[in-house]
């Protein structure tokens, strides 16, 4: 573990075909492209750690958050229409968990700090959207509905000053929840 408290350890098994069929493809860090190794995925199983998949090379597209578990339809379970093209590993976070939300792009109009989960930002700060973040600490996921429900974005420490620019134009992303051991 190194002094920011993060673990690296995960393993991910992804499978051709549905119920854990097929060639599968063993993973235990970030793959930003999968097609040379399966040429879909139906299936996959989370033995340890989180990951983020995608439904596009090089971490592009929609965006999924898996944690330890088994996902015998993927299509189904997680509502993706195409297979996962990469995935990127989600180091845990043992620290203080810090971001700072903006209403507006490049940082601006009203703004507010969270170091816990927000499951509505229009009742907790009346803030009607939230277009640019900076991540101090921990790893967050953002979702684009209340209640953490909807399309999700993962966010790791660094600044974002344009959602749109990261290819999410026209999501509004009304809830955060952050990505623990006991994240469910």
């Amino acid at each position: 573990m190194s002094n920011t408290g993060m673990n690296m350890r995960g393993k991910i098994i992804f499978y051709e075909e549905k119920n854990f069929q097929g060639r599968s493809y063993e993973c235990m860090s970030d793959c930003s492209d999968m097609t040379s190794y399966l040429s879909r995925c139906q299936s996959c199983r989370v033995e340890s750690g989180c990951f983020m998949v995608y439904d596009r090379t090089n971490y592009m597209g929609s965006q999924y958050f898996m944690k330890r578990g088994e996902y015998s339809d993927s299509q189904s379970m997680l509502g993706m229409r195409d297979c996962v093209r990469s995935c990127r590993m989600i180091p845990m976070h043992r620290g203080q968990f810090r971001m700072k939300i903006y209403e507006n792009e490049n940082f601006g109009g009203q703004s507010h700090e969270l170091m816990e989960d927000c499951d509505n930002i229009m009742d907790r700060y009346r803030m009607n959207d939230c277009q640019s973040c900076n991540v101090m600490d921990g790893h967050w996921l953002m979702y684009e509905q209340p209640q953490y429900r909807g399309k999700q974005m993962y966010m790791r420490p660094g600044e974002y000053r344009s959602f749109r620019d990261m290819g999410m134009s026209g999501m509004r992303f009304m809830s955060m929840r952050r990505i623990m051991d006991s994240f469910n």
